[in-house]
């Protein structure tokens, strides 16, 4: 079945020709005319009008029929009338759906057809005739490929548009999932260093409930304080998960000021914390190296209350003039084996890594563990990842230019 669209266009060809037709007839004052285009004219003329109601599903050979049955109507004598019409909207059709060679090749040979045809018949070439009919062709035919010029630009625009639309797409997925990887972080960060703290004053607690009844009230009392903690840090974490239109959180991001609370926290662990802040304060535009130095510290601080064994820790921040310079180092008892790796300071190096600075995490010759991180003000894309081997060494040994057996930059917690 023909479409629509094409059945109209041979419906209003076959419209215009009858009535060019018609004309032709009231203009000679002769009532043969449709007499003389019987039989063979009337056949050409339905073949050329007809074949257009196939366009869009045949356009190489309805142009075919419709150019040669509209040219070859006129050298026969015919009754002259629109029948060139067909040939035209097919040329036309051909050189608009890309088929550039075809289109040119049927039109050229159109106008040779005609050309020659004059000039056998009437004895010499008729110029004025020839050059109308080239006229014709060539506007059929520069017509054609200015739409198809136009149908290929749009299409051009529409498919960079498209492609936009998935970069655009692809940018807010992969943000989503870094999103989606920093909120994983923040609740590791925040919930496994207290909930280590309860299940250390929990455990403090069952065995003081007897002989000390006072020191298991204070770590029960630890324990309420720091659940509430951990389920307000959850909390807000949830919100963010829960809808991305809530307003932002009016809570500042933990800093610096609050390691102390994290200090306590160990402390009521049962270790003997000392905190030591050097330098004046964080340089200008360091709230991103605050955040990170207090997740460090309070990821270090649960790796030495879970894993340790260790009696005192020692926390120095130092504030320079552009960054912010950490080590927490512990006493406990160093492994020979090195330590297990978890996702604690994996995080720690994400970090650290996100700021571009330096980090190195291990434990010292002479026993305990350290981990040194340097977090500049502001974050330096595509700065080292982590610490170089050296500034490992350094960090275990105290800053000691990396003397004693290499450690292995692996991570606890």
């Amino acid at each position: 079945m023909p479409l629509r669209g094409d059945a109209l266009t041979a419906a209003v060809a076959a419209v215009v020709v009858i009535g060019s037709l018609t004309v032709v007839q009231g203009a000679s004052g002769t009532a043969d005319v449709w007499r003389a285009v019987m039989p063979w004219g009337m056949a050409l003329m339905v073949a050329a009008v007809a074949a257009l109601a196939w366009r869009s599903r045949f356009p190489v050979p309805v142009a075919l029929v419709a150019v040669a049955a509209s040219t070859v109507y006129y050298p026969l004598g015919f009754p002259d009338g629109a029948v060139g019409l067909a040939g035209v909207v097919a040329l036309f059709g051909l050189a608009a759906d890309g088929y550039r060679w075809q289109a040119w090749t049927l039109g050229l040979a159109q106008f040779l057809v005609i050309h020659v045809w004059e000039a056998v018949v009437f004895g010499s070439p008729r110029l004025d005739s020839a050059v109308a009919v080239l006229e014709m062709v060539l506007v059929v035919l520069i017509a054609g490929e200015v739409v198809r010029r136009r149908r290929e630009n749009r299409t051009l625009e529409r498919d960079r548009a498209d492609e936009a639309a998935r970069g655009r797409e692809e940018v807010l997925l992969r943000r989503a999932s870094e999103e989606r990887v920093r909120l994983a972080r923040e609740v590791h960060d925040a919930v496994a260093h207290n909930i280590s703290l309860i299940n250390v004053q929990a455990g403090t607690a069952l065995y003081l409930m007897d002989s000390q009844p006072e020191r298991a009230a204070e770590a029960l009392a630890t324990i309420k304080r720091t659940s509430k903690d951990t389920l307000r840090e959850l909390r807000a974490t949830l919100n963010v998960l829960r809808s991305v239109d809530e307003q932002a959180p009016r809570a500042p991001a933990p800093g610096l000021e609050r390691i102390e609370e994290l200090a306590d926290g160990a402390r009521g662990a049962g270790l003997e914390v000392r905190v030591v802040r050097r330098g004046g304060a964080p340089p200008p535009g360091a709230a991103g190296a605050e955040a990170a130095a207090y997740r460090i510290v309070q990821e270090a601080l649960t790796n030495a209350v879970r894993h340790s064994g260790a009696a005192a820790v020692t926390v120095e921040v130092d504030c320079g003039d552009d960054d912010v310079r950490v080590l927490v180092r512990d006493d406990g008892a160093a492994s020979a084996d090195g330590f297990t790796s978890g996702n604690g300071i994996t995080g720690i190096r994400e970090r650290v890594a996100a700021l571009g600075g330096d980090v190195a995490v291990g434990p010292c010759p002479g026993g305990g563990f350290a981990v040194r991180a340097r977090l500049p003000a502001t974050a330096n894309a595509g700065a080292p990842a982590g610490a170089t081997a050296e500034a490992a060494d350094s960090a275990a040994n105290g800053g000691d230019g990396g003397r004693g057996d290499r450690v292995r930059r692996e991570r606890r917690g």
